[in-house]
C-alpha cells in the first residue's frame, strides 16, 4: 500500500462489484453493468492496482497474465474528478513494479489513439507493431 498526495493506492486492494462497475461505466462510456469483477480478477488476474480517496474507489487498472512472463494491462480507469493528476500514471508504475517482483519480463497494453501520450509519456511505454481481430 501507498499514499500519494492523500490517495491510497493498493496491489490487489479490495474492491466490490459495484463500485468498480460504476467506475468502469463511467470511464468506456456504457451502462453501468452487473459485472462480477471480484471473481474475474481473482481467478484470471496476476493483480490490480486500486486508487481510493477517503475510501472511495477513484482508480484501478488490472493486469492480467498468461503465468509466465508476460502481462497484460488492462482497464486503466480514473474518475473523472481526478483526472490529470497524474493517478493513472501512478497506477500504471504500481502495476508495473508488482509485475516485475511476480517475475514477469514483459507488460504489454494497447489502446486508443488519444491515449497515445499517457501511455507512451506519462507512463514510459514504447510503441510496438500488434494485430487486433475485433469478434
Amino acid at each position: 500500500m501507498t499514499s500519494v498526495d492523500g490517495l491510497r493506492l493498493e496491489w490487489r486492494g479490495a474492491f466490490d462489484n459495484r463500485e468498480l462497475n460504476v467506475l468502469h461505466a463511467e470511464g468506456f462510456g456504457g451502462p453501468v453493468r452487473d459485472d462480477d469483477w471480484v471473481a474475474q480478477v481473482e481467478g484470471h488476474s496476476l493483480g490490480w492496482v486500486t486508487a481510493r480517496d477517503a475510501g472511495r474507489l477513484v482508480g484501478f487498472v488490472n493486469v492480467a497474465w498468461d503465468g509466465g512472463v508476460h502481462a497484460f494491462l488492462l482497464d486503466t480507469l480514473v474518475t473523472g474528478p481526478f483526472r490529470g493528476r497524474g493517478i493513472g500514471a501512478r497506477l500504471v508504475e504500481a502495476a508495473v513494479d508488482a509485475s516485475k517482483a511476480a517475475g514477469c519480463e514483459w507488460l504489454h497494453v494497447d489502446w486508443d489513439g488519444a491515449l497515445a501520450a499517457f501511455y507512451l509519456d506519462a507512463c514510459g511505454f514504447r510503441p510496438t507493431e500488434a494485430g487486433l481481430i475485433q469478434l
